[in-house]
């Protein structure tokens, strides 16, 4: 006896990408660096750390108007995405990022690697921190494939 066939969750995969908001759907923030690759991992395959140039950090704060605060607040009592909230939030995130970058460069580093966030609440005001570790890498396996963000910077 056969009975409907069991219903099934549809894999992230099918669901499409995620909603990016509009005026923040430059997300190259990790992938467009200047040069400067950005990882979450403590290495990058195929590459060795040449030199470590030291803890990075990149901060910023923002504040919320009145106006979309009071807005936030009514959509809040009827549920959903805060919208504005998570624009300020990817924006603020990019802001971190190219200021991690620029400290990076500054020091004579082409990446940050063990990349991490903070992100925290200050009465009112949102901060994001980016930190991680500069330092400069050197390709070291030729079978692997160049990072996007090297690829213009080194030779093979």
């Amino acid at each position: 006896m056969s009975g409907p066939p069991p219903k099934t969750r549809p894999s992230s995969a099918s669901q499409g990408p995620a909603h990016i908001p509009p005026t923040v759907s430059d997300l190259h923030c990790f992938t467009e660096t200047n040069g400067v690759i950005t990882t979450t991992m403590f290495d990058v395959p195929g590459y060795r750390v040449v030199r470590v140039l030291g803890a990075v950090y990149g901060l910023t704060v923002r504040s919320r108007n009145w106006a979309a605060n009071l807005g936030m607040v009514l959509k809040s009592v009827a549920g959903g995405e805060l919208r504005w909230f998570t624009d300020m939030l990817y924006s603020a995130r990019n802001d971190a990022i190219s200021r991690i970058v620029a400290e990076t460069q500054a020091r004579g580093g082409n990446a940050v690697i063990a990349l991490r966030f903070d992100a925290g609440d200050l009465g009112g005001f949102a901060q994001v921190c980016a930190y991680g570790t500069a330092a400069v890498i050197e390709k070291i396996d030729g079978t692997v494939e160049t990072p996007p963000q090297l690829a213009e910077n080194q030779t093979s």
